[in-house]
């Protein structure tokens, strides 16, 4: 007979729009044990698994906590009711936790002041918002606030859904709602402040009958997922006024395009042991991936180019979801799986809305196949075996050509077509392998100069090259050249980098960012001087955990063709709360995303 020997979830925390998939180990007829799903109609030998989800919603009405999620709140900020901000990013846990939270939770208010949320709507219907009902009101003021805060009594979960008498039972002030059949179940707004409870059992196909016993989970209570305040376009021509991400009323002859550089974090790599101090809850895939989707999605980019995909994550989820909002998909995965309990393969993954351009070529660098001509021209043959251990490390990158469907050409040069080559690459991770790191981004840069000689074109460098401003690679992206008594040089066991003269290329490359240092004044401008590094001219970070904060991601642009028009706001300690390092609840990634809006200069005429 089928049994089920155990069932569990990765984790017992459920959040809103983010599904749970039930681990279930079972034992067939032949006593040999598997996962795999035994459905209704599909039975072993006469038997078949049956699934039910159920809401325990409980007389006592429940809160969450915005900046903790994980506990019930007890204190309300009316300031954010009367604003008509998301009711959910009201609650606290104890006046500590509001307290703790002020500086960060006041930009809500002032955000609310000037401008509506764009993307309040959204948030709401994805993830749900308590509504209060309630008229107590508490006359606690906190340090700097001049918030009303309303006690737990007045909390609730709005009013109550009506639901069909089948499916549900009540017992001691519980009501059992019965809310999915399947094995796997997506929480609603609905389940926020409840528990669920997951029930499995073997059935006789013939009687429909139970056939063994019946195995349950029950689950922490349904939180909604955080959210962040939303980042801005900062004009660099000097405007105080900061510009938004709602781009869906720019023409599409505007002559502007965006792009985004983001590391995502693989799955791979996102374990407990390296980010211990992420709630399990927000480190799991199911709801990192909805985190990322949303936030990737928000920013509204033409390109995005996104490092450490993993390859079945991108079949599965990146490419079918970015889909549905009109991008066209191309990646490059690296070449060597890396085995984690299941081996996984991350890569680079290069999206364009195909409303905005189309694609014409792609090329694929693969930096192993590169190593291997290298040793074979230029290594001894009794250190080939040392020289590729140290040279091939699986990275790749990826070239895409794209023709855009708006123009900024004059009258004069009617259907010019304007290309526009977009380089996405993850550069090798390991510190120690500093000829490694530059010897890839050398080889990248020689291949990009070969495309650039074939036809006069726009050309973005993107990606985390694992390279701090002022490195060797850092300093040939940058200026063209490194010099020849940069320390970088000083690691060259294999004569790769020899001489440094070779170190060059002819690219007009400048980092996107750098635009704040140079350009203009302004409030917005300031402010975002203040987190750049003023010897570098590039962010502070772009790469913040527990145990490291630095700069490891760029957009390099030729200058002669392009020019940046606004940048993404760059973040600070303050905006990512206190005492808090990447990921973390509200960013899915160890990385920040970066943005620049860009305008095709006019060629010149010769």
């Amino acid at each position: 007979m089928l049994s089920v020997l155990r069932v569990h979830l990765p984790s017992d925390i459920p959040i809103v729009g983010c599904e749970l998939t039930p681990y279930v180990l079972l034992r067939r007829p032949d006593s040999s044990i598997t996962t795999d799903d035994v459905s209704e109609s599909a039975p072993l030998d006469g038997y078949y698994l049956r699934y039910k989800w159920y809401r325990i919603q409980s007389d006592r009405k429940v809160a969450i906590c915005s900046i903790h999620p994980s506990e019930q709140a007890t204190l309300q900020c009316l300031g954010c009711v009367k604003a008509k901000i998301a009711v959910s990013k009201s609650y606290h846990c104890t006046p500590r936790c509001f307290s703790d939270a002020w500086q960060h939770h006041r930009l809500l208010h002032d955000r609310a002041a000037s401008s509506v949320n764009e993307n309040g709507v959204e948030e709401e219907e994805m993830f749900g918002r308590f509504n209060s009902t309630g008229s107590a009101v508490s006359n606690t003021s906190l340090s700097g606030s001049t918030s009303s805060i309303a006690n737990n009594s007045s909390l609730n979960n709005g009013s109550a859904p009506l639901y069909p008498t089948t499916g549900t039972e009540r017992s001691a002030g519980e009501t059992w709602f019965e809310v999915g059949r399947s094995k796997t179940y997506t929480p609603s707004a609905d389940d926020i402040g409840h528990v669920l409870k997951f029930e499995c059992v073997a059935v006789d196909a013939e009687t429909k009958l139970s056939a063994g016993h019946v195995n349950t989970i029950m689950t922490s209570r349904v939180i909604p997922a955080p959210t962040p305040s939303p980042r801005h376009l900062v004009p660099v021509n000097g405007m105080d006024v900061m510009g938004h991400l709602d781009l869906d009323g720019r023409t599409a002859s505007s002559g502007t395009f965006t792009v985004l550089s983001y590391n995502i974090l693989s799955d791979a790599y996102a374990t407990n042991e390296l980010f211990s101090y992420c709630p399990s809850w927000a480190l799991s895939w199911p709801y990192r991936r909805q985190n990322l989707l949303r936030e990737i999605v928000g920013y509204r980019a033409d390109i995005l180019c996104l490092q450490e995909v993993q390859s079945d994550h991108f079949d599965e989820f990146f490419a079918p979801e970015l889909d549905k909002h009109g991008y066209q998909a191309l990646y490059k995965k690296k070449t060597t799986e890396v085995y984690t309990g299941t081996y996984a393969i991350d890569g680079c993954a290069t999206f364009f809305r195909r409303d905005r351009f189309s694609h014409v070529k792609k090329y694929e660098v693969e930096f192993n196949k590169a190593a291997q001509s290298l040793t074979d021209a230029v290594v001894p043959i009794t250190q080939k075996k040392a020289a590729l251990s140290r040279l091939l490390k699986d990275n790749v990158a990826l070239i895409a050509v794209l023709e855009a469907k708006f123009s900024n050409h004059g009258a004069d040069t009617p259907g010019k077509r304007q290309l526009l080559c977009v380089a996405n690459t993850h550069v090798s991770v390991q510190q120690d392998l500093k000829d490694v790191k530059l010897w890839q981004v050398h080889t990248l840069l020689k291949g990009l100069e070969k495309i650039a000689v074939s036809a006069e074109i726009p050309m973005l460098v993107c990606g985390d090259f694992n390279s701090i401003p002022g490195s060797a690679p850092h300093a040939l992206l940058a200026m063209g050249k490194v010099e020849p008594m940069h320390p970088d040089l000083g690691t060259d066991p294999l004569g790769i980098l020899r001489p440094p003269s070779k170190l060059t290329h002819q690219l007009p490359l400048v980092s996107a960012y750098s635009s704040f240092a140079r350009m203009g004044v302004g409030a917005g401008l300031e402010q975002q001087r203040r987190r750049m590094d003023a010897t570098s001219n590039e962010p502070l970070f772009t790469n913040c955990t527990r145990d490291f904060i630095s700069t490891h991601d760029y957009i390099f642009y030729t200058a002669d063709s392009l020019t940046v028009e606004s940048l993404l706001e760059l973040l600070d300690e303050e905006s990512l709360r206190k005492d808090t390092a990447l990921p973390s609840p509200e960013w899915s990634s160890d990385h920040i995303a970066l943005l620049a809006e860009f305008r095709c200069k006019p060629k010149q005429r010769r």
